[in-house]
């Protein structure tokens, strides 16, 4: 018996903190029961989780930052992608929705805010580098 079904896309997701906050998108269509969601997209040929993260970004919200580290990678329980997780810093540029078909709005919340727009939680080491980045 053959599998025919496609396997899902590899994932880089930008976790861009500034100051007490990281900033969330909300998504225009739900992926499995995902509203709102760190920037990025699928990785291209040839291209790094780092290098993805960073033109993710650029593409959805306008926003110049560069990768600092990669937090690590999973298969997402809602959604069945290879997702890998990638710490980012903002280096020039305000964040607003630029792929207006894609992002409905973008959001910079505290660390005490990710509950109400992530209700099931974050994978480990994104909310252990959250939990120090936004400590002040």
């Amino acid at each position: 018996m053959t599998d025919t079904t496609e396997p899902k896309p590899a994932v880089s997701m930008a976790i861009i903190t500034k100051g007490d906050r990281v900033l969330m998108v909300k998504r225009r269509q739900q992926e499995g029961k995902l509203l709102w969601a760190f920037p990025g997209g699928g990785i291209e040929d040839g291209e790094t989780a780092e290098q993805a993260a960073v033109r993710e970004v650029a593409e959805e919200v306008a926003l110049e930052v560069k990768s600092v580290r990669v937090l690590g990678a999973r298969v997402h329980p809602q959604t069945g992608a290879d997702m890998t997780y990638v710490a980012c810093e903002p280096v020039a540029g305000e964040a607003r929705v630029e792929d207006d078909e894609e992002l409905a709005e973008v959001a910079w919340i505290t660390l005490e805010e990710i509950p109400t727009y992530v209700p099931w939680g974050l994978f480990g080491p994104v909310q252990e580098h959250l939990e120090d980045a936004l400590s002040v």
